[in-house]
């Protein structure tokens, strides 16, 4: 008979057909046990010497020994550490479960890891997992729960790879999900997103149950799995819009319900798969809104318009359902007739008006008055407006209308001449400024232009925005009429004489007046003289009596050189003022000289009648005293 340890054994004797588990007396652990083979059914070998089993002078053939124990140890199965290998449940308890792998000893696992199957028994085959061969104490290290959550990785793995359904149990609510147990001992993350195609407020209701899902998501560092039940959902979607366009037709009509109602259009249930009416298709006429149209949850018939099989896109047409309007417009409308409608839209450029629901017309912004100057719609029109318009054009085949409403009063030009003639005087309003003149409107849709020439007899205007202001009230004179090209030509300056008639006989050439030089360039300066004439300084002509040049904002004296009454034009000098004071000192002095000398030679005259060959002396003197006076002179 021959026995081998098999390490830790239920304290109970467990009986085999061929194994007796028997305690050894005098042990002191009351697990150990010896196992006992029973061979009484085999015969001994022939040739085996009982006699040499007792002989210990024998000694043992060293190679025998070794063939021997690789015989022994090929009766074993080879396993490795950290595998997944099957077992046989030899015993079970309460506490542990022996388990047979086919190795030199047993091992032993927690009954605790068999509980999920409380259906275990002696002989079932079980997977485990070798965690170490002997431990310090000898014994097989076994575990039946990592071997399952191995399985459990390596099945969740083939599931992600191949896309496989597998069903899991929602097993409690979590932050922004829920908790889902699959392969039994494996926890997933289920998002709320990924729940439902529609969005779902209350997780609760999913907990406690079973689900399909697809894992879509496997973090292996931190041993995470994301599932997803919408994902069959879109499969399931997916599948039945594809049945559902492959039987689609452009013309077909169908009916849907409305899902969703968006700024732009509204989406249609045809059925599994969405449709998409635009919010042009819905009505003939301008809406602001599809809910003007539909609602949530109603039913309407549709149109298929056009779809793409590939992209999964339908387009949906409700108002396709009626006739256009425009083919049920009046036949005897024609242009010069007056309509009345609702203004709909506007644009910068002018409005559009709805003659009929799905017939409209633009009344362009020159259509809107008689007047010239650029204006907007918005001037004259706001949306939901009630206006009455004539028809100016109508194009049944292009779908076509303009309309107008200056028309529904008389035309200002027709009567222009009679109305405003040359000569004329008028008050206009300033409208808009040019670099050669202002734009002024006398009346509604009459517009007139005073060239910059003709706004002063005067000064010199560069710009009209120094003369006036868009918005002022201003005096006109009618210069000319052009009634064909729409034209007035008008005049300012016209209302008072002209004042260089009467400049001529003042700012004569050589007449000298006191100005103030108003500006200074590069040429000269401009100087303004009395009566707010203005003249001209050369840069020459600015010299003063001491030789500096006149500054800006001086007063000084200034000559007339040239006047010019055609060209409006003064041209001064206050040099010459200077010169011409210079020449009058020169003549003066002379003058005093000549009368001091004729004034001397007299005395001397009056003298010689009187005097005698002895009043030599006198003469002297009176030489020395003429000298005298000559020499003062010339100082």
């Amino acid at each position: 008979m021959h026995f081998r340890l098999c390490g830790r054994i239920p304290a109970n004797s467990v009986k085999h057909s061929r194994l007796t588990y028997i305690k050894p007396a005098g042990r002191s652990h009351k697990n150990i046990y010896f196992i006992f083979m029973n061979y009484k059914d085999v015969k001994p070998l022939e040739d085996f010497d009982w006699g040499a089993i007792d002989n210990k002078s024998e000694k043992t053939n060293q190679a025998e020994i070794e063939q021997q124990s690789a015989a022994y140890e090929k009766t074993f199965n080879q396993i490795t550490e950290q595998e997944v290998i099957e077992g046989t449940i030899v015993s079970i308890n309460d506490r542990e479960a022996v388990v047979n792998i086919g190795f030199k000893s047993d091992g032993v696992i927690p009954a605790s890891e068999l509980r999920y199957n409380p259906d275990f028994k002696a002989g079932d085959k079980i997977e485990v997992y070798v965690e170490s061969q002997e431990d310090a104490n000898g014994q097989l290290m076994l575990s039946h729960k990592k071997a399952r959550i191995l399985k459990s990785w390596e099945r969740v793995n083939e599931a992600y790879e191949k896309q496989e359904i597998i069903t899991g149990y929602v097993k409690s609510r979590t932050k922004g999900g829920l908790i889902v147990t699959v392969f039994d001992n494996i926890e997933a993350f289920l998002p709320g997103s990924q729940i439902d195609v529609k969005p779902i407020r209350d997780y609760d209701v999913f907990v406690d149950k079973n689900m399909e899902f697809k894992v879509v998501k496997i973090n292996h560092e931190y041993k995470n799995v994301v599932v997803s039940h919408k994902a069959l959902i879109e499969d399931e979607i997916e599948a039945q819009k594809a049945e559902i366009i492959s039987h689609l037709e452009k013309g077909q009509v169908l009916e849907g319900v409305v899902k969703n109602i968006t700024s732009y259009g509204v989406f249609i249930d045809l059925g599994g798969v969405d449709g998409l009416i635009h919010i042009t298709d819905l009505s003939w006429g301008r809406i602001s809104h599809p809910e003007e149209i539909v609602h949530l949850d109603e039913k309407i018939n549709v149109v298929i318009l056009d779809f793409d099989e590939a992209k999964r896109r339908i387009a949906l047409g409700l108002k396709q359902l009626t006739p256009h309007p425009w083919d049920a417009l009046d036949p005897n409308l024609k242009e010069g007739d007056h309509v009345k409608g609702k203004v709909v839209v506007l644009a910068d450029y002018g409005a559009f008006v709805e003659v009929v629901p799905g017939v409209e017309g633009l009344i362009h912004v020159s259509e809107m008055s008689w007047s010239q100057h650029l204006r907007s719609a918005q001037d004259f029109l706001k949306v939901g407006d009630e206006v009455e318009a004539v028809i100016l054009t109508l194009d049944r085949e292009q779908r076509k209308m303009s309309l107008g409403i200056k028309q529904l009063m008389p035309d200002p030009w027709l009567a222009i001449a009679e109305k405003y003639p040359v000569g004329s005087k008028h008050t206009a309003t300033v409208r808009n400024f040019t670099n050669f003149g202002i734009f002024v409107e006398l009346e509604e849709g009459v517009d007139g232009l005073i060239h910059i020439s003709d706004l002063s007899w005067s000064k010199k205007i560069k710009h009209p925005a120094e003369f006036t202001k868009i918005g002022d009230k201003i005096d006109v004179v009618v210069l000319e009429v052009d009634a064909e090209n729409r034209r007035l030509s008008l005049g300012h300056k016209q209302l008072e004489e002209n004042p260089w008639d009467v400049y001529e006989s003042i700012f004569t050439v050589g007449s000298v007046h006191q100005g103030t030089i108003s500006s200074m360039n590069d040429k000269g300066a401009t100087v303004t003289l009395p009566y707010g004439v203005e003249g001209f300084a050369p840069m020459r002509h600015l010299e003063k009596a001491d030789k500096s040049r006149a500054k800006n904002g001086e007063t000084l004296d200034f000559k007339v050189i040239e006047f010019s009454k055609e060209n409006k034009k003064i041209i001064v000098s206050h040099t010459r003022v200077n010169q011409d004071v210079a020449e009058g000192d020169v003549r003066e002095e002379g003058d005093k000289k000549e009368r001091a000398t004729k004034k001397t030679v007299k005395k001397i005259n009056d003298t010689l009648e009187k005097t005698t060959l002895g009043d030599l002396d006198v003469l002297a003197n009176l030489k020395e005293e003429m000298e005298k006076e000559s020499g003062d002179t010339e100082k």
